[in-house]
């Protein structure tokens, strides 16, 4: 009995460490794919919050080259919003006339027309 006691103590420990180890490769692989890749370019433009409801802020990286920069704002059929050339390290949008719903931002060169970074938002009334 106590052979077989250990028997079963031993494969219950087998299984722990096959339950921990897929616990831990799932993880490192989760890590891996969230980490920095140095090809990827970096970002310029953050919101918060979102989902917005009042009022959501854009902060922009590049401070030094925002004159150059336009930004618009389009509702999700594709109608231009919001228009601004004079963007602010920090601009707060009003959504009080906004209805519910997702909105695309684009953040543009003046000069080439180039898109430099988009994205998207949602209205949450």
């Amino acid at each position: 009995m106590y052979i077989a006691g250990n028997k079963i103590r031993f494969t219950a420990l087998k299984r722990l460490i096959f339950i921990l180890s897929i616990i831990i490769l799932s993880a490192a692989a989760v890590s891996a794919q969230t980490s920095r890749n140095p090809n990827q370019p970096v970002k310029l433009v953050r919101f918060y919050p979102n989902p917005a409801s009042s009022f959501i802020n854009f902060e922009f990286e590049n401070t030094a080259g925002l004159s150059n920069y336009s930004f618009k704002i389009y509702n999700f059929i594709g109608k231009k919003i919001v228009e601004l050339n004079n963007i602010t390290p920090r601009t707060v949008i009003n959504l009080n006339d906004y209805f519910r719903g997702v909105y695309i931002f684009q953040l543009t060169n003046r000069t080439s027309g180039q898109i430099i970074e988009s994205g998207k938002f949602q209205v949450a009334k």
